[in-house]
């Protein structure tokens, strides 16, 4: 297979990315109503920031894709790029805490070296200007 996507995979891809925000966002207890599609978006096939808001108003972003799906406040980024760096920063945060109080818990540690890997992954994206301008919104 070639490493272009066709544009059916590519909507497949962002199709499944859709449900497995919904299904996160669902076992977090938060019920999704509307995707802010112009605010989200989607570097296939690597990541999708989603910009949700749910049934009580509030609103999110939501992270799928080949990493741990998270999810934050609206609040703590101004754009789908900023999200990416702060869940970069968070995941950063939260391996430090894991590393420093599960010193011989081998999951929560392999855990741990996931999120090192992601959040490194994540701040490349950040980082990569290309990807931005390249990336879909619709």
């Amino acid at each position: 297979m070639s490493e272009q996507l066709t544009e059916q995979q590519q909507s497949e891809w962002v199709r499944t990315q859709f449900q497995k925000a919904n299904e996160y966002l669902g076992s977090k207890g938060i019920l999704p109503d509307q995707v802010l599609v112009k605010e989200s978006r989607y570097l296939v096939p690597l990541v999708a920031i989603w910009r949700i808001k749910s049934q009580d108003r509030k609103e999110y972003w939501v992270l799928t894709g080949d990493l741990p799906s998270d999810h934050m406040p609206f609040s703590a980024a101004t754009s789908p790029k900023e999200a990416i760096r702060a869940f970069s920063l968070h995941w950063q945060l939260k391996a430090q805490q894991i590393l420093d109080t599960q010193q011989g818990d081998k999951t929560q540690l392999d855990f741990a070296n996931l999120l090192i890997g992601r959040a490194q992954s994540l701040y490349e994206l950040f980082n990569n200007e290309a990807m931005w301008q390249s990336s879909q919104s619709s």
